[in-house]
């Protein structure tokens, strides 16, 4: 155990969307929230120290990515995924959701048809919709209780016409990371058909061993030249609400196409306090990390040893990446509504609905393990008291 990872902080009465939000999203106050992906933990010390120094000086006017920014970029992506990128490559955002709104309009035009792989991450279909693209579903395969790409199905819409592909890696919300060999083979297909390639991988500092994330576009020349890759220190270290986020391309067009319409948006500025977190974050927070992700792999193999000798009807989806875990209520039998009303109402948990990530993940509930482990625990034995409620 981990006193920095045990020890309970009281989220309640700060503004908290995962904590004070409850009553709005669940109908009430008392569920134990696991839905929304920020954690309830604080912060590495090198990241809060560096806010309070920020803080003290007591100007926060515009500022701008310097040198000690990038070099902390840089820094990172080589030291934890051995991607040798350069300064100019990258671009900043508010987000990665953002970030992908910006690049839908920047590399596409009405119309245009964009592949995703669902269950996966409910805004991408939104952006894509909401710009009048064509949404293009590449439905990932459960084999054995282990999701795989369709890569004669991505061949197929690749080419039909599409314009971009959004690849989710490590994937949300059902956990894989892909093997290099996985991504080889989605690339080619891309490359073959022109379609570009955006890698979230927001989540690609979270994965346990024996797994291993290979960013897209470390692969080869030819997919950094064909893809834009979005990602951030806010689901590592637990800073989303410091709204700062990177967008890295190494082909120029493709970047400025993206800076471009950030311009356009009025989009283009940097969050002050993000910026220094970011940096702290990228510079000295490997052994806080190193840590956490032990902590988090404790989390996930309790839930999935309990669930599996005391509720073996609630499958666990084995977790390679992300503190988010991909559950199967299917055996139960419930509707996605009386699945909900039942893990809110009789059960006290407020998770995320499977459905939100495509007709795919009907039910699914996903839930974030983010958290201290007696949290985690009493979550686990109000879902093991409800399900023995449902033999009786």
């Amino acid at each position: 155990m981990d006193s920095r990872f045990d020890r309970v902080i009281s989220r309640e009465k700060t503004a908290s969307i995962k904590w004070d939000g409850r009553k709005q999203k669940f109908g009430r106050d008392d569920v134990i929230p696991m839905w929304v992906a920020d954690m309830d933990f604080a912060s590495p010390e090198c990241v809060i120290e560096a806010l309070h120094n920020r803080v003290r000086h007591g100007v926060f006017g515009y500022t701008v990515r310097d040198d000690a920014f990038n070099e902390a970029v840089v820094g990172w992506l080589l030291r934890r995924h051995q991607w040798t990128i350069q300064p100019e490559w990258v671009s900043q955002a508010s987000g990665v959701v953002p970030a992908l709104n910006y690049l839908i309009q920047a590399l596409t035009e009405p119309g245009d048809g964009i592949i995703i792989q669902p269950p996966v991450y409910h805004p991408f279909a939104r952006l894509i919709k909401s710009h009048h693209r064509q949404l293009l579903t590449n439905p990932l395969q459960e084999r054995a209780g282990k999701y795989v790409m369709d890569y004669a199905d991505l061949e197929a819409k690749a080419a039909a016409g599409a314009k971009l592909l959004i690849l989710c890696s490590p994937h949300n919300p059902v956990g894989r990371v892909w093997t290099r060999e996985e991504l080889e083979r989605a690339g080619e297909i891309c490359l073959r058909h022109g379609v570009t390639v955006i890698a979230d991988e927001i989540h690609s500092d979270l994965v346990y061993a024996p797994h291993r994330h290979t960013p897209f576009a470390s692969i080869s020349k030819d997919f950094s030249m064909n893809s834009v890759t979005t990602l951030a220190p806010s689901k590592t270290f637990n800073v989303a609400g410091l709204n700062t986020a990177l967008v890295v391309a190494e082909r120029e067009d493709l970047r400025t196409r993206y800076r471009d319409m950030i311009q356009l948006q009025s989009a283009g500025s940097i969050n002050v306090l993000g910026a220094q977190a970011l940096k702290a974050a990228y510079s000295g927070g490997d052994a806080w990390l190193d840590d956490l992700l032990r902590y988090l792999a404790g989390n996930i193999d309790y839930l999935k040893s309990q669930l599996q000798s005391l509720a073996p009807r609630v499958r666990v989806t084995d977790t390679e990446g992300t503190y988010l875990v991909w559950l199967d209520f299917r055996e139960l039998g419930m509707t996605p509504e009386q699945l909900k009303e039942w893990l809110v109402h009789e059960v006290g948990l407020g998770l995320e609905s499977g459905e939100t990530y495509g007709e795919e993940g009907v039910g699914f509930q996903r839930i974030n393990v983010g958290c201290p482990r007696s949290v985690l625990e009493e979550a686990v034995q109000r879902l093991l008291k409800g399900v023995k409620s449902l033999d009786k």
